[in-house]
């Protein structure tokens, strides 16, 4: 079935979990902080390649693609430091600052003038995020009842979003089951098997 092999091409693609059934390795995969990377926010592409991302300022930014998972991962570490994340939230927890960090984290994969623009784009977002992140610390300073309500409410909404994620991985793998169903190879929400039930980078 085609769908059976894209999913295998995803499984062989991830040298750690090579050999394993791929039914036993679909439903046996409990949630995880880390992704199937084995970096904290990384996340592996159907290309084999491996994008950085870190959530700030109620975002999802993307940092980068590179070509293997330790460099997205340095990437990630070096936005971590800038939005001050605590040291257990670190990928190689060795660094002891923002400087040594960014001297570490490579450039991304650029290959044309598409992917210079979308850098730039990161960059700037980035740049506005650690703003966002600057003033919300303040904010927790002065006004500690609003920031406590605030963050319930994203509390919820992550926790919504969690059992959505649960939802849209247990429809696709009963479609991986079903002989009759419609999906196509080339399908983006085969992915969603790929979600996992916890936020990488919360």
């Amino acid at each position: 079935m085609p769908r059976v092999r894209y999913i295998e091409r995803r499984v062989r693609a991830q040298p750690h979990v090579a050999g394993t059934p791929l039914r036993s390795f679909i439903s046996g995969m409990p949630p995880r902080r880390r992704g199937a990377s084995g970096f904290r926010g990384v996340r592996v592409r159907p290309s084999g390649r491996f994008t950085a991302e870190i959530r700030a300022g109620g975002f999802r930014l993307t940092l980068g693609t590179y070509n293997t998972p330790e460099l997205a991962a340095r990437a990630y570490d070096a936005a971590a430091w800038r939005f001050r994340r605590p040291g257990h939230n670190m990928n190689f927890p060795d660094v002891e600052s923002l400087e040594e960090a960014e001297f570490l984290a490579p450039p991304p994969c650029l290959v044309d003038d598409e992917d210079r623009r979308r850098h730039r784009q990161v960059q700037r977002r980035i740049a506005i995020a650690e703003r966002d992140e600057q003033l919300m610390r303040q904010w927790r300073a002065q006004f500690p009842n609003d920031v406590d309500n605030t963050d319930a409410f994203f509390a919820n909404l992550r926790a919504q979003r969690r059992s959505n994620r649960r939802h849209r991985r247990a429809v696709a793998a009963f479609e991986l089951e079903n002989p009759n169903t419609t999906w196509t190879e080339n399908d983006p929400r085969w992915d969603d098997i790929w979600t996992e039930t916890t936020s990488d980078d919360e």
